[in-house]
């Protein structure tokens, strides 16, 4: 750092512009380029003095995060991260601001469109995938927001308040997969507090956990305007700031460095991370230089590819009587605006300028004889009444209908929570009065964040959640409504019956400016599960044009496979999901059943396929508060392979030893004198002894620490010696000849 001056590293570390960092050319440091992703690239035009975001140049939108996550395929994900790497290397943009991770705590959140899910596992796989396939295309990912950012509401200011077996279990685990399989060159701090520090100022988040305990290497950057104080964030791990130029902040750090105040080297460090963000993304450029132009890359193929992702995006919630697909020789009564006029994005900073953009009316038309009505209005200046009579008399002419309904955009958008579940009320007297007019309707719902299905789900044969699509989301309906594709989407969240029903409901969003994750590590599905509270359609819900059957899991600690056969007689795609149960009897709260790993295969009618998982130790680990570390208890853990969380086809049972004994001291607890194989048998003759038969005695003391039981006469002075009994507890070579006794 020796040819920077000290000037010059304080401006490093803060933006040029909007989108840009700091050049310093007689360093041989060129700016780069930075912009908005994760489902698209957008890069605003002209000026960077404001957001841009009605102002963008063209680029492909693929379908955002609530639905490619529904595809439940990583391979998938990582040829939409390839695509993103080319046509954001074509506008000269060195990192993408994507993926977000963060976990669906509500479905209220506003933002939810962007992030995946509402399970860590599938949430860090899908992400690693994007990250894999933007990066090998020589630009940089960012992974976001980091971290428990889980709502719109006062999100700048508000402080998550999370327990720490929750943040290692859920909130972290997917930001952690990234890092560890990944090494995102960025990863983006959140604008809210976390248990009452800054993102941007949090050492423990920032450089003990992100850095020291998982090994990033990577620069971190704020989320824009997320600095108060840019000494601290500096001290806390933050190396740039994000948007510039802020003048106060470089002068704050010049003053600081002269005045002793702030390390010198704190800064180097900073300034290293980033020119060497900067040399992988000039490198970048270069390698690919002519290969990579919005000509030279394929417009066409990317949305061919987002026509794919969106097929795959869609979940078939309901079909009765195979009422899907429908037959294009059919009179088909097509109802509802956003058939004609698509939503197929979230508004806010990921809004996306598309290259172009298909309706389903269109690519319906193109394929069979259809009928439009517009049933509602967007601007609500329209009286509903002769719109639904229209549709109504389009439903009796029709031999099968599709109705799209859905979310208007301003219902849902970064920067504020939505308050409820409903469709609008125009929109469900639509379905019932339709669905009473011509019995063969198909709901498609068009939405970010899931949607209550009530009252009307029992009222129509099908449903379609087809979430946001992007631009080809149009043709994907299309192609699955008539089975060219098959639908293969598996549910990423859980749809509850009743907003009252969700986890977080007591607690979201909190209050003068706090939120308490009050409900702990049972999120979404470990909630309904556990507490055997029904939901509409589980976690991991989807139906195709045919059926599967599971059969023979054979399980050990390391591996569990199984054999899945199509047996229906269309091919398909089957998404096998591998649940890990833990024993409920070692003094620790754990969900029913966690996600621990998930493979999609197709399978040809009668076609078999045997299908491994490969499990390590965190499939079956708690995070233990004493310890600060991962453990695994003792005892029988269940293995279930299924459809979703709630329909488990087999399961078998493994069993894992109990870890070996701590350290005892005298301020361990009496249960764990007991347990312990050294002290245990002592204390259990010395206790049979003292109680005089009285049998619950022991369990009123368990959870006593010794030195307190000491302190009691009588039962206390049984345990005089207890001195001893722990120095031989901790002695290794008495431990040793214990635990051999114990396997006799």
């Amino acid at each position: 750092m020796t040819e920077l001056t000290l000037e010059q590293k304080a401006a490093i570390v803060v933006g040029a512009d909007f989108w840009s960092t700091v050049g310093v050319p007689g360093a041989g440091i060129p700016p780069i380029g930075i912009t908005d992703g994760p489902h698209g690239v957008r890069k605003q035009r002209g000026g960077n003095d404001h957001l841009g975001l009605g102002d963008s140049v063209p680029a492909t939108c693929f379908p955002p995060a609530a639905g490619i996550a529904s595809s439940w395929n990583p391979a998938l994900v990582e040829r939409i991260g390839v695509a993103l790497g080319d046509e954001a290397r074509a506008e000269e943009v060195g990192v993408l601001l994507g993926p977000g991770v963060n976990i669906k705590r509500s479905p209220l959140c506003g933002r939810n469109f962007e992030y995946f899910s509402e399970d860590p596992l599938l949430s860090g796989v899908l992400g690693a995938a994007w990250v894999r396939g933007i990066q090998s295309r020589g630009v940089g990912a960012s992974v976001k927001h980091f971290a428990a950012n889980n709502q719109e509401t006062n999100r700048m200011t508000v402080s998550a308040e999370v327990d720490e077996r929750t943040l290692r279990e859920i909130y972290l685990p997917a930001f952690e997969r990234v890092v560890r399989a990944e090494q995102p060159w960025t990863v983006m701090c959140s604008y809210n507090r976390v248990n009452g520090v800054a993102a941007a100022e949090n050492h423990w988040l920032l450089t003990e956990v992100l850095r020291d305990e998982w090994g990033f290497d990577g620069a971190v950057v704020s989320d824009w305007g997320a600095v108060d104080n840019r000494i601290r964030a500096l001290e806390a791990g933050l190396d740039l700031e994000m948007p510039g130029p802020q003048p106060g902040s470089t002068a704050a750090i010049v003053s600081a460095v002269r005045a002793g105040t702030l390390a010198e080297s704190v800064l180097d460090a900073a300034v290293a991370r980033i020119t060497a963000l900067v040399a992988k993304a000039d490198r970048g450029r270069r390698d690919l230089a002519g290969e990579t132009s919005m000509s030279s890359i394929g417009v066409a193929e990317h949305h061919a590819l987002a026509r794919e992702a969106a097929a795959e995006s869609i979940v078939l919630l309901r079909n009765e009587g195979g009422l899907l697909p429908l037959d294009s020789a059919q009179a088909i009564g097509v109802i509802g605006e956003f058939a004609r006029t698509p939503r197929f994005q979230g508004a806010g900073s990921s809004q996306v300028h598309p290259t172009r953009v298909d309706s389903a009316l269109d690519a319906l038309s193109a394929i069979a004889t259809v009928e439009f009505a517009a049933g509602y209005s967007f601007d609500g200046a329209a009286d509903p009444a002769p719109l639904i009579a229209e549709a109504v008399a389009v439903a009796r002419r029709s031999e099968a209908v599709l109705l799209f309904v859905g979310l208007p955009a301003g219902d849902e958008s970064e920067g504020y929570d939505r308050t409820h579940l409903e469709l609008p009320a125009s929109h469900t007297k639509l379905i019932a009065e339709v669905a009473a007019a011509n019995p063969r309707t198909v709901v498609i719902l068009t939405n970010g964040g899931v949607v209550s299905l009530e009252p009307w789900h029992d009222s129509v044969p099908a449903i379609l959640e087809a979430w946001l699509l992007g631009q080809a989301g149009g043709g994907a309906i299309a192609d699955v409504v008539f089975g060219t594709v098959a639908p293969s989407g598996r549910l990423a969240e859980s749809i509850p019956f009743r907003l009252q029903d969700t986890p977080s409901y007591l607690n979201f969003p909190g209050e003068n400016d706090v939120v308490r994750y009050g409900e702990g590590i049972f999120v979404g599905y470990r909630h309904y599960e556990t507490i055997g509270l029904p939901v509409r359609y589980p976690f991991g819900f989807g139906l195709g044009y045919t059926t599967f059957s599971y059969a023979d899991l054979q399980v050990s600690h390391r591996r569990a496979s199984v054999t899945i056969t199509n047996t229906g007689t269309r091919a398909g795609r089957e998404v096998a999901q591998l649940y890990v149960s833990a024993p409920t009897d070692s003094g620790i709260a754990v969900p029913r059943r966690e996600l621990r790993a998930f493979e999609k295969i197709s399978l040809e009618p009668g076609e078999s396929a045997r299908v491994l998982f490969v499990l390590d130790d965190r499939a079956y680990s708690h995070w233990n508060v004493r310890t600060h570390s991962w453990l695994i208890a003792g005892g029988e853990y269940t293995i279930g392979v299924g459809g979703s969380a709630h329909d488990i086809a087999q399961s078998a049972v493994v069993h894992l030893r109990a870890p070996k004994p701590g350290r005892l001291t005298l301020d361990s607890r009496v249960s764990e004198f007991l347990a312990h194989p050294v002290t245990g048998p002592i204390l259990a003759r010395a206790a049979g002894d003292a109680t005089d038969g009285e049998a619950n005695l022991l369990d009123m003391v368990a959870s006593m620490p010794m030195r307190r039981l000491m302190r009691f006469p009588g039962v206390g002075n049984s345990f005089k010696r207890i001195g001893l009994l722990v120095a031989l507890a901790n002695n290794p070579v008495v431990r040793g000849i214990a635990a051999l006794r114990r396997r006799r």
